[in-house]
Order: C-alpha cells, then structure tokens, then sequence
C-alpha cells in the first residue's frame, strides 16, 4: 500500500490511512508517557502533526514500513524538538531540566527527556556515525524493534544492537558532560 500510495495510487492512501494512523498513535503514546503530566503537547497533537508533514512529503518512494517508520520517527524526533525549543524559548538561564539519555531511554513515566540536548548530542552522533544516530531515532523515537531496525536499515540484528549499545554509551557521556 505505501508504494501504491508513493505511485499516486488515492484508494492505497485511503486503505493505509488507518494503518499510519494506529502506528503513529502508538509511537506519540510512547513518547507521551515520557512527558510531564501537564504538558501541552498531547499524543493526538504528535500523531496530527507527523501525519500531516508525511502526506506533504510527494517525492518518497517508500520500500517498506521500516522505511516509513525510519521516516516518521525522524519527523516526531523533529516535532517533539521543536516543541521544546518552543517552550525553552521564554526561559532564561537555561531554565530547563536535563536527564540522561540512559534514563530517557527507560521511558521512565517520571522523567522527562530534555529534547533540545539529545538533539544536539544526536547531531554530533549523526556527524561521527550517521548508522547509530539512525538506530537511536528508530529505537527510541520510532519506538521500533531491534528487529524492526534491523531489517530498516538492511544491517543484522548483531549490528544494531551493538550500535544500540554503543550510541546510548556515547549519548550518555555526551549528555553528561553538559
């Protein structure tokens, strides 16, 4: 169906649309159980938002869910990033509350990633060793399996989980040291 729908193909996209929908909704209550009680984002805000920037994107000939799911946690890691560079913005001093990116990962219902330092710390990832910032995004955004990663990034399980071990070690220190 998504390659139907890459094709142009209107009766795919009506078809896939519950299918994203549930999918995406999944992803944005992973992320959403990481966040404050009170905050403003809601997870039908997330899944609205990464849904709406997905069909604008026209040029993507999709090969598989991995690949979409590849693509939708880059958008919702770009979505919840921008959210909080919103709400950081009014602060001065550096007003916001930064945890580890090891406890981040335990999605924890307590804690709250500071999205703005994993952001950043995954762009210095992305810039060493694109493969693990990709893992992250998948694993931790995308709420995707090792499995599933695995078989998105066309690597063996072996691999991924020793990029998934390697890149929270690395984000871990990095985050750290801020």
């Amino acid at each position: 169906m998504l390659q139907a729908w890459s094709r142009g193909d209107a009766a795919a996209l009506d078809l896939l649309l519950p299918l994203v929908h549930r999918e995406l909704r999944r992803v944005a209550a992973g992320h959403m159980r990481r966040e404050r009680p009170d905050h403003t984002l809601q997870a039908s805000a997330l899944v609205n938002e990464a849904y709406l920037r997905l069909i604008e994107v026209k040029r993507v000939r999709w090969q598989s869910r991995g690949h979409f799911l590849a693509v939708a946690s880059r958008l919702m890691r770009r979505i919840l990033v921008d959210a909080a560079r919103t709400r950081d913005a009014g602060k001065r001093n550096g007003g916001g509350r930064q945890i580890p990116l090891s406890d981040a990962i335990r999605l924890s219902t307590t804690d709250q990633p500071d999205y703005v330092a994993l952001d950043d710390a995954l762009t210095a990832l992305e810039a060493d060793d694109p493969r693990k910032c990709r893992v992250v995004e998948m694993r931790f955004f995308g709420g995707m399996s090792e499995e599933e990663t695995a078989i998105a990034l066309r690597c063996s399980l072996g691999t991924i989980k020793r990029d998934w071990r390697l890149a929270k070690a690395w984000l871990a220190r990095e985050l750290a040291g801020r």
